[in-house]
């Protein structure tokens, strides 16, 4: 069983940068695990942002952080970073790390997720 836990939320204004972390404990990051971001805004659904798959070379950027978020893994620290940059306000939800060991990494398949931690943009 694989325990994560982010850190690095907060409050930032628009146009600024934050930079996440997501610690694995219990069980080392595997070069076959793909590790991702998700946000959730209350009341809608967990939306993918970011996968970083492997050695950290397969990286797969939805959309609407494509050239913003930037993420990376380091496997020999346990670790996943979420830098966020030019953020609006529409960006403001609980960000969660989540860990997939299934071939593809289809959304359904993130099993081990963290607590989540709060981001909050202000115009």
């Amino acid at each position: 069983q694989v325990q994560l836990v982010e850190s690095g939320g907060g409050l930032v204004q628009a146009g600024g940068s934050r930079r996440l972390s997501c610690t694995a404990s219990g069980r080392t990051f595997s070069p076959y695990a793909a590790l991702g971001w998700f946000r959730q805004v209350l009341g809608k659904e967990h939306e993918l942002l970011t996968v970083v798959a492997g050695s950290g070379n397969n990286i797969y950027y939805s959309d609407s952080v494509k050239g913003r978020f930037t993420t990376s893994r380091d496997n020999a620290n346990n670790t996943v970073y979420l830098q966020m940059s030019s953020l609006k306000p529409e960006d403001t939800a609980v960000y969660y790390c989540a860990a997939s060991y299934a071939p593809g990494w289809p959304p359904t398949s993130f099993k081990y997720w963290g607590q989540g931690t709060q981001v909050t943009v202000s115009s």
